[in-house]
C-alpha cells in the first residue's frame, strides 16, 4: 500500500498498475477513519481490481471555519486502516494541490437536493461537495466510487454529480454502519465523550420509533402528527438541540409523507454537546 501525494505520484502509480485497463475502485474520505469508511474500502476491494482511498479535509465544503479546524487530521492511522481493509493506495493531496491553486468552489443550484435540509443549515456546503468530488473523480478516474448512506444527501448529489459529468463511473452506497448501541458511525463521535455518546442514541431512538409508526395506509394528517411528536421528543431530549426531522424521497430531497413513492428516508440533524451529528433510516421494508 502506497501513500501518493501529488497529482504526478497518483498518475505516475496509475501507470505503474495498468489503472485505466482495469477496473479502478474508489473510496473518498476526509480521514479520522472508522469501522464504517472501512465497510465502504471493503466494498470497493471486492468489486475492483485496484481500489484508491483519498484522504483530504476539504476546505470548500465547511462553512464554519472552527469546524474545519477542529476536523481530525490523523493520516499514519488512516493509513494503517486502509491496507487493513485491502486497499492498494492512499491518494493525500494537500487542498491547493487538488484545486490546482487556492479552494475555491462554484455555487451550484439544483434546488432541494443542494438548498434543502443540509443546504439550509450549512449553506455552501454541497458547492464544496460537488467541486471536491468533481476534482477528485477527474484526477483519479474510477470505474467505481463507493460512498456511505449516512451522508443520504451527499449521496443523492454525487449520484446527480456522476450523472452528469461522469457517466463512467458507477456509484455504490454503502450501508449506514452503527455501534452496538445503534449510534451511527461518525468522525466526529470521538468529540462526544461517554455522556454526550448516550445523549446522542435520542437521534437514532428517535428515527427507529419514527419507522416503525409510518405505515403504507397512513394519511397525511396522522403522518404529520408522527413527525411532530417525534420532533418534539427530541427537543426534549436532554443535551439535544434539534436542527431537522423530516421524511424525503432520498432521489430527490424532496418531503415524502407517504410510502408510495422510493426510495424513502427519515432524516435528522442535531447538536448534542456541540457536536453536530446526522442520522438516518429507510422507511421501506
Amino acid at each position: 500500500m502506497v501513500i501518493l501525494r501529488s497529482l504526478a505520484d497518483l498518475a505516475q502509480w496509475q501507470d505503474s498498475v495498468s489503472w485505466h485497463q482495469g477496473k479502478g475502485g474508489f473510496v473518498p474520505t476526509m480521514g479520522a477513519l472508522h469501522e464504517g469508511h472501512s465497510s465502504l474500502i471493503r466494498h470497493a476491494v471486492r468489486s475492483s481490481d485496484q481500489v484508491v482511498v483519498s484522504i483530504l479535509v476539504n476546505p470548500t465544503q465547511f462553512n464554519d471555519s472552527q469546524d474545519f479546524n477542529r476536523y481530525p487530521r490523523t493520516l499514519d492511522s488512516d493509513a494503517k486502516a486502509v491496507k487493513s481493509a485491502g486497499a492498494h493506495a492512499v491518494f493525500a493531496p494537500s487542498p491547493e494541490e487538488l484545486y490546482r491553486g487556492t479552494p475555491h468552489a462554484p455555487h451550484v443550484n439544483w434546488g432541494a437536493l443542494t438548498h434543502g435540509y443540509e443546504g439550509v443549515h450549512r449553506p455552501g456546503h454541497f458547492d464544496g461537495v460537488i467541486a471536491v468530488v468533481d476534482l477528485l473523480f477527474s484526477a483519479v478516474r474510477p470505474r467505481l466510487a463507493v460512498f456511505g448512506e449516512k451522508d443520504l444527501q451527499q449521496v443523492a448529489v454525487v449520484q446527480r454529480l456522476a450523472r452528469e459529468r461522469h457517466p463512467n463511473v458507477r456509484i455504490d452506497v454503502g450501508s449506514l454502519v452503527r455501534d452496538a448501541n445503534g449510534l451511527a458511525l461518525s468522525s466526529r463521535n470521538i468529540r462526544l465523550g461517554q455522556e454526550g455518546s448516550r445523549e446522542a442514541l435520542a437521534l437514532s431512538n428517535t428515527l427507529f420509533q419514527l419507522r416503525d409508526e409510518l405505515v403504507p395506509e397512513m394519511d397525511s394528517h396522522a403522518w404529520e402528527a408522527c413527525l411532530k411528536r417525534a420532533a418534539d421528543a427530541l427537543d426534549n431530549s436532554p443535551g439535544v438541540t434539534l436542527e431537522y426531522l423530516d421524511t424525503v424521497d432520498a432521489t430527490t430531497f424532496k418531503p415524502a409523507r407517504s410510502l408510495e413513492t422510493q426510495p424513502v428516508h427519515a432524516v435528522v440533524a442535531a447538536v448534542v454537546r456541540g457536536v453536530r451529528l446526522i442520522d438516518n433510516v429507510s422507511l421501506m421494508a
